[in-house]
């Protein structure tokens, strides 16, 4: 950071755990509000963490998060001593959100932001029949499975690593658009897709299969269309304590067995 850090807001997830430590951090370092601080200390798991990312997008206000949770990858080690002094040689990454756009059958129109990624998935026990389009141009005209995801570097190690789709450098500037149990083509394993363009993804026969689209924690049912790109217009500021950075964490992933 530029500047000295001297304002913490410490938000906790509910569990008894997160509650607990924020307790034993506001009594140590005090507390103002998230508008005031200079930092937002997030305390919980990767969904308390993604959950004040979307809360805070775009107020250029860093989040330093300290796992309070589970599996905690967007998370540092929790520690109540020298956290100024951490937060003072924290590395800073700035990240971009996706921007869905979906239309349901009906023709409502919804418009939602995904740090990790945007997901199209099957409703029923019918495959999605989908078709592929890229800034305009048909690239698959038809795919068969149980559905298709589009993530950004952030999100390449969650749900999209599950589908086995590729992990991308935090800065790259790449989106992963992977399949979800591809039925036809069978071999088609997705793309990697330069981080500025638009992908379209329609749903064929939507009355006998309909699917989902879920942008993060925000989902849409019985879409018909769904346009994903890169929000050039917002941002969030995440913090990492430099000997974990989020390099280090995705490099090490890749070694993971």
């Amino acid at each position: 950071m530029n500047h000295p850090i001297e304002r913490l807001s410490f938000l906790a997830s509910p569990t008894v755990e997160a509650r607990a430590a924020a307790t034993e951090l506001v009594d140590r370092y005090g507390s103002y509000s998230p508008d005031e601080a200079d930092v937002i200390i997030a305390l919980g798991g990767d969904g308390m963490m993604l959950s004040v990312l979307h809360r805070y997008m775009s107020t250029g206000k860093p989040i330093f998060g300290m796992n309070r949770g589970s599996v905690g990858f967007l998370m540092n080690d929790f520690s109540v001593d020298g956290l100024k002094e951490r937060l003072a040689a924290a590395d800073v990454t700035r990240i971009r959100p996706l921007k869905m756009r979906a239309i349901d059958v009906y023709g409502e129109a919804y418009e939602a932001r995904a740090i990790n990624e945007v997901s199209l998935l099957r409703q029923t026990h019918q495959a999605a029949k989908l078709s592929i389009v890229i800034d305009g141009r048909p690239r698959l005209p038809e795919l068969i499975c149980d559905g298709v995801l589009v993530a950004t570097p952030a999100g390449s190690t969650a749900y999209n690593l599950s589908a086995h789709g590729p992990i991308l450098p935090i800065n790259a500037q790449l989106l992963a658009l992977t399949p979800i149990s591809a039925f036809r083509p069978r071999r088609w394993r997705g793309a990697l897709l330069p981080a500025h363009v638009t992908v379209t993804i329609e749903s064929l026969e939507r009355d006998k299969r309909p699917i989902a689209a879920a942008a993060d924690h925000v989902e849409i049912r019985r879409v018909a269309r769904v346009d994903i790109c890169e929000d050039r217009e917002a941002s969030c500021v995440i913090m990492f304590d430099p000997d974990h950075s989020w390099d280090e964490r995705i490099l090490a992933e890749q070694f993971t067995y």
